[in-house]
Parts: C-alpha cells; structure tokens; sequence
C-alpha cells in the first residue's frame, strides 16, 4: 500500500464523522430483518470472550493468508467522495441501546475507497451474533442504485456514540474504519490524529510496508450501569494474525486499555506496537513551506499534533518538535522499558491556526502507556514530506529490537489515553516555542559562518519562573551529534515565566545534525530535554 494510500484511507475517516440524518430513502424491498434472540450460552457453553478471539487468530495465522476481497456490486465501486459521505447510518437504527446502556452504534457504508468488508458482531449474555446487512439501515441521501444491493454485502467499519460532552446529548466517542486505523475522544475534543492495531515495515521506501486489517469485530453490550465499553478484533496480514481486546471509557482523557496477542506467520523485523499517525504541515519551527512567494495562505500554523512526547525508563522526558521535512526523513530514540510516548497537539491557541472550521486547537494528544516491560528497542518517528494539510505525514511506533519469531505467541499491553496538551504528565519546565534562523544578529556585522544555523527554544512552566530574578544560576547543557555548538545564550523571557536559550552550531553538510537541551540549576534537572534535527539539502 502506497502513501497515498494512507492518505485516503485516514481521509475517509475524516468524513465518516460527518453528522447523521434521522431519515432514510429506501433503496431495497427487502425488509429489515427481525431482532436476533438474545439468550444466555446453552447449559454448559461458556461466554463468549476474548479467548475464543485468541482461538481464532491462532487458527487464522495456521493458513495462508487469504487477500481475496469479494468484488462490490459497480454502483457502488465507482462512488465518488461526495456520494459515498452522503449515505449515512439512520441513527434511529442505533444498536447496543437495548439493555439501557448510554453507547449507541452506527455502521459505515461500504463504497468508494472502503471496498473491504468486515464482520461485525454484537454480544449479548454472553452469544455473538453477526449484524445482518439491510440497506433500510441508511440513508442514501443522493446516491441512488438501478438495482437493490445484496443483502450480504457487508460493513466498512463501526463508530460508537455516548454523551461524552453533555449528559443530554450524544457525541461520536470513537470509530474503526480502514485496515487497522481508528479514532476515539476525550472530552471537549475534536478527531485529529489516528491509531492503529499494528504497523509492519514502515519507514523503508520499499512499498513492501504491510497494513494489517481488522476483519472482524465483536462487541459487547454494556448494561445500564456500566460506562465502559469492551470491543474485541481480529486482526490479519501476510506476516501476521492477531486479536486484540480494547476497554473504552469514556471521560476527560478517556483511557483505552489494549491487550494483543499476535501469531507471526514469518519472522518480522521491523513490527510497530501501538503505532500514531498524525498529520504536521507548517509550525512556528518549520515555515518553509510558508512563503508567501509560494502560498497564499493565512494560516501561520496547521498541523494535528506540534511534537513526540517521550517518557524514558530513568524518567527522562524527551521533547521532539515536529517537522515537515523535503523529503522523507526517519529518526530513532533508543529506549528500553520505555515508560510512554505519544504525539502531542500542545498548542491550543485558536490565535496561532485562526481555522474556524478545523479547529486544529481542538485536536486531542494520544499518550501510550506500556504494561509490564517492552524491553530494548526504539521509539521511530518518521516524518514524511506533504505539500499541503490532507495527508498523514508523522508516524510513531515503538520497535522492539528482537525479531518476532514465526509460530510464536507474542503479547503485549498498553494503555492509551486522549489528552489535551498533556503538560501535566509531569512536573518539568516544558518546551513552549522552537525556532530557528541565521547564527547573527540581525543588523549584525558578523558573517555567517558556514553551515550554520541558530536555533531558539523557549521553556517555560515547571519551576523556572523561579529563577527569573537569579538567570546566572540557570545552565544550559546541550550537545550535538554531527555538528558543533559554538555558542549558546540564556535569556529570562518574562512574557512566557521562562527563558530563551539560543544555540547556535556548526551543522553537517553530509548528515543530519541531531541537537538535545535542556537546563538544569546546580545538578537539579530544572526542564525536559529539547531534541530535533536539523539537514542541508543540496538540491
């Protein structure tokens, strides 16, 4: 699968959050089927639960995977971007209601760029139960078919809607649509950046990147009195099956517990467990592209997430800036045990994107959280080359460094959460601000060196307003790796509580140049480490 690929892929999920009409227009005479019976596993039958899941991924990844797609019916192949949004689930056909609970579910339409079905389950005391197709389950609004579809045609994915926001209303919570990517909300949020179950050879350039699938889906029915939601998966590809299990509960941040399971069919080397993916265009430390000379845009900033958050295994926060490289560039943090990491949206000042639709201000941060130890590996962010807003540039994953073993059970957990900025993950001095320019001053007579650059970073919050009254205790500690830090300054910036530091390096003509800060007042660490790269590009 391509990169364009991926950028439809996540640009349908885009649109499939689109608001639901309460009617529908037939399209089919066939009616829709009576309600299923609900009853408990005959006597002696246990529940369904996740390890029936397990069962079947471990039989699944016994056989050769199978990449046969039925065909759709033509009317439905070559439905454009706009017909294929048009038809909507009727939201008084929602599902999951039928016990009380407060989750609602709706079912996306296959069509246009989502021409793989999946299966969809509900359970119910303890039975799964396929969800029949019925075209009477949508409105079709102008798409209109010479013939009735069959009645086995299937789903693309699923969204979940609860009262998130007020407790009278019922907002879109979280949705599975494409290969394994899905979305889900904290409260007070708008969807962004993007999850998925598993990625397989990102980053290489040899189009031999795999994009597992989620094929089948089972979820259960909450109660009245439950407010978690507990959605199981089967997933598959060429290299891999595997089931995973995903406890929903929705609130401020609402965490995302995951259990995986995977049975490799071949050894893989380059698996990513609890991959993001997250769209970066322009920010006020990478402009580039926004020269007025090129665009005509007013718009300082676009972009869903602004910086890699990582948490190390001796507690050392690590900030990466995000940036929209010119061509595909790929970086690596090695960690072991890694304690978290995520894509964070730290800028919520509505000032600095002035989007009244998009509301990039809006956009949640996804935290990963490990269970138990992940062991040596590396936290890989590959930040590809984009020309405009609608493509998913930014892709993190952790990597372990083993391979994974073909015939072996390999299981992993993690919790995830949606934040908004995430500056209360701990106590430190933050990164507020990242910029760069000549190493002179401007107006200056000195020349500029060579292969120079001046980069300027602004920490603020944790404990630095502080020392605002006493700068000389402050110390900068910074380090490059193909370059040189030839000169460094500190400077109270008391519009922010903080201070500047203002690098300024000898950078690689060859290499890419990777530069780390932070301050520190005698030996207490006062912020988070500054990390980010910096390339020449000789064409």
């Amino acid at each position: 699968m391509t990169e364009v690929t991926r950028r439809t892929i996540v640009a349908g999920m885009a649109v499939a959050a689109a608001a639901i009409p309460a009617t529908a227009s037939a399209q089919s005479t066939q009616k829709p089927p009576a309600p299923q019976p609900q009853a408990n596993p005959p006597a002696g039958q246990p529940a369904f639960g996740f390890e029936d899941v397990i069962k079947r991924a471990r039989e699944v990844s016994a056989a050769p995977y199978d990449d046969t797609v039925t065909p759709l019916p033509e009317q439905l192949t070559k439905l454009d971007f706009d017909a294929w949004r048009e038809i909507r689930f009727r939201s008084d056909r929602s599902l999951l209601g039928s016990t009380g609970g407060r989750f609602r579910l709706q079912l996306f339409h296959l069509g246009h760029l989502f021409l793989r079905p999946v299966t969809i389950n509900t359970i119910r005391d303890g039975v799964a139960t396929p969800i029949p197709y019925t075209a009477n389950l949508f409105d079709y609004g102008r798409a209109k078919f010479d013939k009735p579809l069959p009645v086995n045609l299937g789903f693309a994915g699923f969204r979940i809607h609860f009262p998130l926001n007020d407790p009278r209303g019922s907002d879109e919570l979280l949705s599975f649509i494409g290969a394994s990517y899905f979305r889900w909300l904290g409260r007070g949020q708008k969807y962004g950046l993007s999850s998925r179950g598993l990625s397989i050879g990102t980053g290489l350039l040899d189009n031999k990147e795999e994009f597992p699938v989620f094929r089948e889906f089972w979820i259960d029915t909450p109660d009245a009195n439950t407010d978690r939601l507990t959605i199981y998966a089967l997933l598959d590809s060429p290299s891999v099956a595997g089931a995973y299990k995903f406890i929903f509960t929705p609130g401020p941040e609402t965490p995302v517990d995951v259990e995986a399971n995977l049975f490799p069919r071949k050894p893989i080397d380059r698996v990513g467990l609890a991959p993001l993916t997250s769209m970066f265009f322009v920010g006020e430390n990478d402009r580039h592209l926004n020269d007025r000379n090129k665009y005509d845009e007013f718009r300082a900033e676009l972009h869903d997430s602004d910086g890699l958050q990582i948490r190390t295994d001796k507690d050392e926060w690590i900030w990466r800036p995000i940036h929209n490289p010119l061509v595909q560039e790929v970086h690596n943090f090695p960690v072991t045990n890694v304690k978290g990491f995520g894509l964070m949206q730290r800028d919520r000042n509505f000032a600095n994107y002035q989007d009244i639709e998009l509301n990039y201000e809006e956009r949640p941060s996804y935290w990963i959280e490990p269970k138990g130890n992940w062991g040596e590996g590396r936290i890989e962010l590959i930040e590809l080359a984009t020309k405009d807003e609608t493509f998913d540039n930014i892709i993190t994953a952790f990597i372990p460094n083993a391979p994974i073993e073909a015939g072996k059970q390999f299981s992993f957990a993690y919790r995830m959460r949606s934040l908004h900025d995430g500056l209360n993950l701990n106590p430190l001095g933050k990164v507020l601000n990242t910029f760069n320019a000549p190493a002179y001053a401007l107006g200056s007579a000195e020349a500029v060196g060579h292969n120079t650059r001046r980069f300027m970073v602004d920490f603020n919050e944790g404990d630095l307003a502080y020392y605002l009254n006493q700068p000389n205790a402050v110390e900068i500690v910074a380090d490059a790796v193909n370059g040189k830090v030839f000169r460094k300054f500190l400077v109270p910036n008391p519009a922010i509580k903080g201070f500047r530091v203002m690098l300024d390096l000898e950078v690689s003509a060859d290499d890419t140049t990777t530069m780390t800060c932070y301050l520190q007042a005698g030996r207490r660490r006062l912020t988070e480490t500054w990390a980010y790269s910096w390339k020449i590009y000789n064409f």
